[in-house]
């Protein structure tokens, strides 16, 4: 009796033991041995793998007629199994094959004994599984990284290079084989989406440094995009999602109104300034603007000024300089803005997009996640 697949590089001699004898003719002879079999292994479902492996024992010179083999019992005998701390055991049925060959009428009796092998994942769980899970979670958050930081498509190829390590770890733990492992495929499915989310960041900084000089947005972006997609994933202009203690707004407010009256008083002046001169002899009217010279000497007609004429058109002059400096200015600034304005929206349509592919790739991680983790169980 001889195990059929044999993986021993040499055949051992059968261990001297002796044959027990009974009155009625059956003999008894128990010889141990220690053997080796090969077995077909399927890694598709690594590490969550199931693996059957037969054991097929029978004879090599006597046929059915001459040798017949009966199994005692329906399955093996467990009972001295030594637990493995990789493969749990699950059974070892036993069967009764009897084969013909072509060459030959006689039957050829064997059993064979089913090995089923469960693989313990916990290992390949918490030091290859878990870290991947985590690091798929953060790569997503590349795309809520500013993009002024300078390290967005910095942590995309950090990212991918950390799990080409975990990649090699599992091709290094695992039998050479066509079939592609489920933990394999999670992997290549990441590193795929981390390219594409790191290739899709390049893009988004390249829109996000559009300046002034840029294109203005076209219409079908701004309605899409800046109207509708910024309400949904609650986009701000730049810098408004940085919000303000309660002491700063209200002096910030105190300010904004201080500034209006600023304002509304710099804006009568520049009025009054564009008024002719109106003179009465060596006399000047303007009591409302100029109200510092009043105070040192008023007249006597309905509050006139008693200056010379020549004095006063002398500060007069300088006041319509100083307004004509502001006024240039002021149209200096607004052009400026009405530049800049461009490249804001380029800059928000740039944060939309993150927002939204942000979003896009955190479902498609926890799909993924889903199904590694609905496999397992």
């Amino acid at each position: 009796m001889l195990l059929i697949h044999r993986a021993d590089d040499e055949f051992s001699e059968p261990a001297n033991t002796n044959v027990v004898l009974r009155y009625d003719g059956k003999i008894t002879w128990d010889s141990p041995a220690i053997t080796k079999s090969s077995c077909v292994v399927d890694v598709s479902y690594f590490p969550f793998d199931k693996q059957q492996c037969n054991l097929t024992f029978g004879s090599w010179t006597y046929n059915g007629n001459q040798v017949d083999i009966i199994n005692a019992m329906d399955t093996g005998d467990l009972s001295d199994f030594v637990e493995n701390v990789e493969w749990e055991m699950q059974g070892m049925p036993a069967v009764k094959n009897v084969i013909t060959y072509g060459c030959c009428s006689e039957p050829y009796p064997d059993i064979t004994f089913t090995l089923i092998l469960k693989r313990r994942s916990s290992f390949y769980i918490f030091n290859l599984l878990i870290p991947c899970l985590m690091i798929s979670f953060l790569a997503p958050l590349g795309f809520y990284l500013p993009a002024d930081s300078g390290e967005k498509v910095s942590l995309g190829v950090t990212v991918l290079l950390a799990l080409t390590v975990f990649q090699l770890m599992v091709a290094e733990s695992m039998p050479p084989s066509e079939n592609v492992p489920l933990i394999g495929k999670y992997y290549i499915a990441t590193m795929t989406m981390i390219t594409a989310s790191t290739a899709l960041t390049i893009i988004i900084m390249n829109i996000h440094l559009c300046g002034a000089e840029a294109k203005p947005i076209p219409h079908w972006a701004r309605v899409v995009i800046l109207d509708y997609m910024s309400k949904i994933f609650f986009v701000y202009d730049v810098g408004e999602n940085c919000t303000r203690s309660q002491e700063e707004s209200d002096t910030i407010s105190q300010d904004s109104v201080h500034s209006h009256d600023v304002y509304e008083k710099e804006q009568d002046f520049h009025d009054s300034l564009k008024q002719p001169l109106s003179a009465e002899g060596d006399f000047f009217c303007d009591m409302d603007i100029h109200a510092n010279l009043n105070d040192q000497a008023a007249g006597d007609k309905g509050g006139q000024c008693n200056i010379p004429r020549h004095l006063y058109c002398h500060h007069c002059i300088h006041y319509r300089v100083l307004a004509s400096n502001i006024e240039y200015i002021t149209n200096w600034y607004r052009e400026q803005k009405s530049i800049s304005l461009n490249g804001i929206e380029w800059k928000k349509v740039a944060k939309v997009m993150d927002r939204f592919f942000m979003w896009v790739f955190f479902t498609m991680v926890f799909f993924m996640s889903i199904l590694i983790i609905a496999k397992a169980v």
